[in-house]
């Protein structure tokens, strides 16, 4: 049993780090280079898992190397990767991405077997969804799963946790039975329709996307922090600064921590602070899994503030 299941993408990502990012037609050097398990959905299982969740993902991948090497590294981070489906069909998705010297990426992703989770794929998960506490889902998949994820998840009474990146625009009713919208400045641009550049523009798109269906709205702001809106109130949750080496999966392991703390009983605040400590952690590794936090690391900085990474 599972108390979350990930629907969602699964990659490999191809890490290149990099003085400065490259100019259209232009070559630069790279310092270094690393191959680690991504994807938004395998990010967020993970998260979620080394935090302390029961965790299992749903999906695909290729009947590649890769795709065995992403099924390996999920299972060594406690999730149950007993869903994901081999495609014969599609490679696995890859994830190009170049990290500068200020911890700033750029990302390509080729979405392979991603593109082609379907509600069959939903639809035999059934029996793992109806013991669930909460379902995680990206936009790394096609749309109408997600949708299709939504109305199961209501009939059999899970809470969805929704993180629609990359963003698009969506039909109205979309969010209708959401519990929980994550979203950075850039998504909830899209969303809403209107720019996000601090804390009070953040606020007023969080009350647009409100009104589209989500209980909870969090636009999550980078360095910045967060800023939550639900049906009791809302909230900034500042972050602490740090020397960031990348940023890459920062987002991914804050929607983790933010369910772990859920699961925890946390209330919605200190959910959302707890979160913000896993993703501001995350920032001080390279690469995306290996960058997610453990337990004791985040506790210690939710607790007293104190950074203690080893």
């Amino acid at each position: 049993m599972a108390d979350v299941v990930v629907l969602g993408s699964m990659n490999m990502d191809l890490v290149v780090r990099t003085r400065q990012h490259p100019r259209p037609g232009e070559t630069v050097h790279g310092t270094d280079f690393v191959t680690v398990p991504g994807g938004k959905g395998a990010n967020q299982a993970a998260a979620a898992a080394r935090l302390g969740a029961s965790v299992a993902i749903v999906g695909r991948v290729g009947h590649d190397d890769l795709g065995q090497a992403i099924v390996d590294n999920l299972r060594s981070q406690g999730v149950d990767a007993s869903r994901v489906r081999r495609d014969a069909q599609r490679p696995s998705g890859i994830a190009m991405i170049v990290v500068n010297d200020a911890g700033e990426n750029t990302i390509v992703v080729a979405s392979g077997a991603n593109g082609a989770v379907s509600v069959t794929d939903l639809e035999s998960a059934r029996g793992l969804l109806s013991e669930a506490h909460y379902l995680v889902m990206q936009f790394e998949i096609p749309l109408d799963t997600v949708r299709s994820a939504i109305d199961m998840a209501a009939e059999l009474g899970l809470r969805v946790v929704l993180n629609p990146a990359p963003a698009y625009a969506v039909p109205a009713g979309f969010m209708n039975g959401v519990f929980a919208l994550v979203v950075n400045e850039t998504e909830a641009e899209t969303l809403a329709g209107q720019p996000v550049t601090d804390i009070a523009s953040a606020a007023r798109a969080a009350h647009v996307l409100q009104r589209q269906g989500p209980q909870v709205v969090i636009v999550t702001l980078g360095a910045a922090g967060a800023y939550f809106l639900g049906p009791d109130g809302e909230q900034y949750v500042p972050a602490r600064r740090v020397q960031v080496v990348d940023t890459t999966a920062a987002g991914d392991t804050f929607v983790g921590g933010f369910v772990a703390a859920l699961l925890m009983d946390l209330p919605l605040g200190d959910a959302v602070r707890y979160a913000t400590c896993a993703g501001t952690l995350a920032t001080m590794r390279l690469g995306a899994q290996t960058s997610i936090p453990r337990a004791d690391e985040v506790q210690t900085l939710f607790e007293r503030g104190e950074i203690a990474l080893t």
